[in-house]
């Protein structure tokens, strides 16, 4: 299938001035960022051989470390170089290999999410059933079905809630544990469920499975990864979500014949989430979170640092308490001192909406309450319509339909995880929402004054579908994974979770009503504003962080 590039312009961190990245000069050191990063550049060369001087730099490079930067640095009088930690700074070296499982099993909790959504559609058909569900209780109101369907969303809000407050004493790597059995426990208790009751209160466990899960899971995942290939990886979850929704679909359509067959497709998720147990249990902590138990004085400072020695050693497959990563995790201890010497060790509970943690929400939080507002469920539950329209002949299967689309939803997430980690997170945002916008306003005009050229519709379905997984399908994941402060990352990612899910819920339970209220042409004209709004929020607000650790993003655009 041919792929339309995209012109959007590459806009350099340099370019963009909005005033909430702007921050005071300090009285030892200021940055000032240089126009281009490349050697062509004279001022490039010039701050970079003036970082070369005062900084000698080790063949070593720090933990996790993003692409050079040039800056040019003052000092007051009296002070000297060495007194800085220099944020110039090398690529990691690292072998693909090394970050193969790492990313693997935190991912396998995404695919589970994505499943529930897939087998959920084939699951409510087969529970119905008279003759198919195997059950004496099919005959299920509107009410009970919505809570079958959606209480595994519930689950996740709960789930949300509930690490806010506990996520840095658990750890990204317990958390993932903890969501795989609750994923075990919820899939197998909704298999076996004798009554609805049951069942409801399997979905609910399921459903908490899915919140920590897609909490723990870009965290862990961005914490140990190479940060040169980290947009890429979290976007590759993204792409397990839509792997997962497949799964669940090609399922439903195999076993949406047989008596009972709903049990079957809730329980063929226990297997995976056994993998993604046992796979986590074979993987370390995250070293930056053990880094950060000590720094917040709850742990012996020697005892996590060399815990974080060696799990960094296992995660990039080299010999345990090797010098290399002795190194890098030195250097990143420092940054982590250095950044939070003047304050108290752990912050409060509300300390995400204070200060560079609330401007990290504003971006994360903004972005994933406008992938959801601009109506993607919506526009998703007219494709069968659009389709059979413009004379498909899958369309008459509904099944078929979700399949059509899961596949070319795949396909444009590949494309995003191909190109996120050049091109950059904001020329696909842009592109991406621009994109969202032109559809959602095409779709409008085809149900006003265009019916009777179907063509468009499809066009616009598929612009739609493929604008949002190359932008706020996995770059909101991904920006929110990397914008928090290390202090509050934990609580403002669950932040992140529950806003996404919260407004995911709001946007189910207002379709209806606002459908029969302002009929399709004028709802995808309500979204298409919404679309603009989050395009210019997109514009003057988020920041483009392809290539700078995470040590970085904080220093740049937050402090």
């Amino acid at each position: 299938m041919a792929s339309t590039t995209l012109t959007v312009p590459l806009l350099k961190v340099s370019q963009f001035h909005s005033p909430l990245f702007k921050q005071p000069r300090s009285k030892s050191h200021s940055f000032f960022f240089v126009n281009a990063f490349n050697d062509r550049n004279p001022n490039f060369r010039k701050a970079s051989s003036h970082l070369k001087a005062k900084f000698p730099m080790s063949s070593k490079e720090p933990l996790l470390t993003g692409r050079r930067l040039g800056f040019d640095v003052e000092y007051s009088a009296g002070e000297e170089a060495g007194s800085l930690v220099p944020d110039a700074t090398q690529q990691e070296a690292f072998s693909w290999s090394s970050v193969i499982f790492p990313f693997l099993f935190p991912a396998l909790g995404g695919l589970l999410f994505g499943y529930d959504i897939g087998a959920t559609s084939g699951a409510t058909i087969s529970l119905q059933s008279a003759e198919l569900s195997g059950t004496t209780w099919f005959n299920l109101s509107a009410v009970q079905l919505g809570l079958v369907v959606s209480g595994s969303l519930y689950g996740a809000l709960l789930g949300s809630l509930l690490v806010y407050p506990i996520a840095d004493f658990l750890g990204r790597n317990r958390e993932l544990i903890i969501a795989s059995a609750l994923y075990m426990l919820g899939g197998l208790i909704t298999a076996y469920a004798p009554e609805l009751n049951v069942l409801l209160a399997g979905r609910l466990l399921y459903g908490l499975g899915i919140g920590l899960a897609m909490h723990g899971a870009p965290l862990y995942i961005a914490e140990t990864c190479p940060s040169q290939i980290r947009g890429t990886l979290i976007s590759l979850k993204e792409l397990f979500i839509v792997l997962g929704i497949l799964l669940g679909y090609f399922v439903g359509s195999f076993q949406i014949n047989a008596v009972g067959g709903w049990r079957y497709m809730y329980g063929l998720g226990v297997p995976i989430a056994f993998l993604m147990g046992l796979g986590m249990l074979s993987l370390p902590p995250s070293p930056r979170w053990l880094l950060l138990r000590a720094v917040q004085g709850k742990a012996s400072l020697q005892e996590y640092k060399e815990k974080a020695i060696f799990a960094l050693s296992k995660l990039r497959g080299r010999p345990a308490g090797d010098k290399e990563s002795e190194k890098q995790i030195e250097d990143t201890l420092v940054s982590l001192k250095s950044a939070y010497s003047e304050e108290e060790s752990e912050g409060s509970v509300l300390e995400v909406f204070q200060g560079p943690s609330l401007k990290a929400f504003i971006i994360g939080g903004g972005l994933v309450l406008f992938q959801q507002i601009t109506g993607q469920p919506s526009v998703l539950y007219y494709a069968g319509p659009i389709l059979q329209s413009a004379g498909f002949s899958a369309a008459t299967d509904a099944t078929r339909v979700s399949v059509i689309i899961g596949l070319f939803k795949l396909v444009m997430t590949w494309i995003a995880v191909l190109k996120v980690d050049d091109l950059g997170r904001r020329p696909l945002l842009i592109g991406g929402v621009g994109g969202i916008a032109l559809s959602l306003f095409l779709l409008s005009a085809y149900y006003k004054v265009l019916g009777g050229f179907p063509f468009v519709a499809v066009v616009a379905l598929l612009l739609y579908v493929g604008s949002y997984q190359i932008s706020f399908g996995p770059i909101s994941w991904l920006m929110v994974s990397e914008i928090f402060p290390l202090r509050t990352r934990g609580k403002g990612i669950s932040l992140a979770v529950l806003t996404n899910f919260g407004s995911n819920a709001i946007v189910t339970f207002a379709f209806s009503p606002l459908k029969e209220l302002l009929g399709a042409e004028n709802l995808f004209v309500l979204f298409g504003a919404i679309a603009l709004l989050s395009l210019l929020f997109t514009i003057f607000f988020v920041p483009e962080t392809k290539g700078l650790s995470l040590e970085e993003i904080e220093s740049k655009f937050l402090k």
